[in-house]
């Protein structure tokens, strides 16, 4: 009758049982909706993190690979969108990614750069091995685990935190080919918060629910049994005796964990040593319902009843179990107001009837009319207690049984609330009064809910279109932003130019000032050395002219010459004449004329040899003459040469004076040119501030429109979580209401 209890522990638990075995049904209810609640708030939970995974993949898939090269460029970028990321999944601690190599290329805890994840570590590496046994990839959900970098970041949005760690793995793949992964932590403790609900707790002194490990895939080592949350009873704040991290005492031992429940806890009987019944046959049936008595044994070795079931969340390859349970003692702690009254009403039926009998025994002295009289209103009490409890308690308690139903249907968040209480099942009392109130208030909630829902297709029309815009405004402003860069990228090459440029120029002016310093040096040699030609020239012109001077005046005695050796040969040609007539005479006087005639024929040679002379002295002047005309002829070019001369010479001298003028104006010159290039780089310089200026609020445009569509992001995952919570009630859309 005890079983396993023994007499001692099962008295107590089997007449509390006993005496509400009639609410078995409604219990088995309420464990129902708790694990289906807290089952669908893990998918739930598990798809919210995967839809923030899946926005900022397409984010960085966008930027393009994942090399140093890239890298470099869109740090910007990422450091925006995993920052964004990190916002919208508030339960995360850190978003990192990984690359090829499986090294962390980023991260929201920039300690962790650099970091290197082998394929066959006892991290993270079989969720890695596992995501790229696919040639597109596989997501995976791989946790919990022991990971010291979890404790290192710290907590975030729970109360509890250790190193347990949930991580979700999003692999990279460009063109077939894996490139990367981005993960996403998670501390495991979140898990707990979510199943725990404390402020929800039906049973608060024994409700526990719980994970483990119901099947692994990833980590054979874990086996099945292994608790993979924490549990309700690890810390002082959630229970009201012994907890695990003190020690829970039994009769075969104090059953404690070290550090946390999660991967150190078994959920084992403590008298058998073997999984606890709830926890085995959940495994083995894949769901396990026992609300009756006597329960079964937790890892307390305290009687529990509940209900277990197995499932997989999202992208995880384990599968889990997932134990909602309360003590037996509490679950039927509950005494209904019919058995209350019942015994208040035997109470005053026994006194009654003793008070009577005690008359009776006083007046007549005979003590069976006494006993009879006790008897009698005893039985007659009891029928009409009986009767009291058939006809009128019992309809109050089963008004109330039924309200509570109604409302306990709702409790969970999985009602109907297009039905309503039955007012004609309710008498005009407190019980109607009560219902009619119930139904008002579920009148209210579904117009309501009704609300909401039409607000949420609305929200959700007017985010559509918002989403568009975004998108639309994002491709038209990154379009821009490229301009803007490429424009900016010629400014800054333009720049560049005009630094070489103004360098060049800076070079020529302290080149041309050498230049100009050593050719005016030389323009003044060359001026004196022209100067000293040009007196050079001017001497030699004066001598040239005299010269030709000397040379004209021995023409003109040449000419006197001329005339001479004309006057001699006349002389010559008279005296020759005379010499002949001499000797003609000289014949005719004989012999006494023969001595003159001897001295005239010597007169005659020296006539004839005078006037051979002359011819002589004429061909000698001929050539003099000759001579004299070329020397005058040369002399007469040599002076124009010497004329053209001393104005080349003029010309020079003006030339190398004029240069000597011009030094400065060509110095302005390329003083000008040197500023004009140094206003220009200022103006380019100002101009790449501004390009700047443009480029930074195009940035922050970019930003404030990432951050709108993440705001879009949010109120889409707003409007599915308002409409998952509307869709969990029944409304009524035609005006029909069902009645219970």
């Amino acid at each position: 009758m005890f079983d396993w209890l023994g007499w001692k522990k099962g008295w107590p638990l089997w007449r509390s049982y006993r005496l509400n075995a009639h609410i078995k049904g409604d219990v088995e209810q309420i464990f129902e909706g708790i694990a289906d609640t807290r089952q669908q708030l893990l998918m739930d939970w598990a798809d919210e993190q995967w839809s923030h995974m899946d926005r900022l993949l397409h984010q960085v898939k966008s930027a393009g690979p994942l090399d140093a090269e890239h890298a470099a460029q869109n740090r910007n970028k990422w450091d925006v969108w995993f920052k964004a990321a990190y916002i919208r999944a508030a339960d995360s601690t850190e978003i990192f990614m990984l690359d090829e190599q499986n090294q962390v290329v980023f991260s929201t805890y920039k300690k962790h750069v650099g970091q290197i994840y082998e394929d066959n570590e006892v991290l993270i590496g079989p969720g890695l091995q596992y995501s790229k046994t696919d040639m597109n990839g596989k997501r995976c959900l791989y946790g919990p685990y022991s990971d010291p970098l979890t404790l290192d970041i710290g907590r975030r949005s729970f109360s509890f935190h250790d190193d347990v760690t949930l991580m979700f793995i999003e692999p990279i793949v460009q063109e077939g080919r894996y490139i990367g992964s981005l993960c996403c932590r998670i501390p495991n403790d979140v898990l707990g918060d979510l199943i725990q609900r404390e402020s929800g707790h039906i049973y608060p002194d024994s409700g526990d629910n719980y994970l483990f490990m119901a099947e692994s895939k990833l980590r054979p080592q874990l086996q099945p049994g292994t608790a993979l949350s924490r549990s309700r009873f690890e810390d002082r704040t959630f229970t009201h005796g012994e907890n695990l991290k003190d020690g829970v005492t039994t009769e075969w031992g104090i059953v404690s964990v070290k550090e946390h429940t999660e991967l150190e806890l078994m959920f084992t009987d403590p008298s058998t040593g073997e999984l606890h019944p709830g926890v085995a046959n959940t495994i083995r049936n894949g769901s396990n319902l026992f609300a009756a008595y006597p329960g079964y044994s937790d890892y307390r070795h305290i009687s529990v009843i509940g209900k277990g079931i197995t499932f997989q969340l999202p992208h995880c390859p384990d599968r889990w179990g997932m134990m909602c349970e309360g003590d037996l003692e509490e679950v039927y702690r509950i005494r209904s107001i019919g058995w209350r009254q019942f015994k208040l009403h035997s109470l005053f039926i026994g006194l009654s009837g003793i008070g009577g009998a005690g008359l009776v025994y006083a007046l007549s002295g005979s003590a069976w009319s006494a006993a009879a009289i006790a008897a009698f209103n005893i039985i007659f009490g009891l029928f009409i207690a009986d009767q009291l409890q058939r006809r009128h308690y019992q309809r109050v308690h089963e008004d109330l049984r039924r309200i509570s139903r109604f409302i306990r249907i709702n409790a969970e968040g999985q009602g109907d609330l297009t039905q309503r209480l039955d007012m004609s099942a309710f008498a005009q009392d407190e019980s109607g009064e009560l219902a009619k109130w119930i139904n008002n208030m579920i009148d209210s909630l579904e117009g309501i809910m009704l609300k909401v829902q039409v607000a949420t297709v609305d929200v959700m029309n007017n985010q559509y279109q918002m989403r568009t815009s975004t998108e639309t405004t994002q491709v038209t402003t990154e379009r821009v932003n490229h301009k803007l860069g490429s424009m900016i990228h010629g400014i800054r090459e333009q720049l560049e130019d005009l630094d070489q440029a103004k360098l060049a120029a800076d070079h020529m002016r302290l080149t041309l000032q050498q230049l100009e310093t050593s050719a005016t040096e030389q323009i003044v040699v060359a001026r004196q050395e022209v100067e000293r030609i040009g007196d050079k020239m001017n001497q030699i012109s004066g001598t040239v002219t005299d010269t030709n001077r000397t040379i004209l005046s021995f023409m003109d005695t040449m000419q006197d010459i001329y005339r001479a050796l004309a006057a001699i040969d006349e002389i010559s040609a008279q005296t020759n004449l005379l010499a002949l007539n001499a000797s003609i005479e000289a014949a005719h006087v004989g012999e006494h004329g023969r001595g003159f005639a001897v001295v005239a024929g010597e007169i005659r040679k020296l006539a004839e040899l005078s006037r051979s002379s002359t011819e002589d002295i004429h061909q000698i002047l001929d050539n003099i003459t000759a001579a004299a005309g070329a020397a005058a002829r040369s002399i007469h070019e040599g002076d124009q040469v010497l004329a053209e001369g001393s104005t080349l010479v003029q010309a020079a001298a003006q030339l190398l004076q004029k240069a000597t003028a011009e030094d400065p104006q060509r110095t302005q010159v390329v003083d000008r040119v040197v500023m004009l290039m140094e206003s220009i780089a200022a103006i380019s310089h100002k101009n790449r501030s501004t390009s700047a200026e443009v480029e930074a609020e195009m940035m922050a445009l970019l930003s404030d429109m990432m951050h709108v569509q993440q705001s879009s992001h949010n109120v889409e995952v707003i409007t599915v979580f308002l409409q998952q919570l509307v869709g969990q009630f029944q409304l009524t859309h035609p005006e029909k209401m069902a009645v219970i």
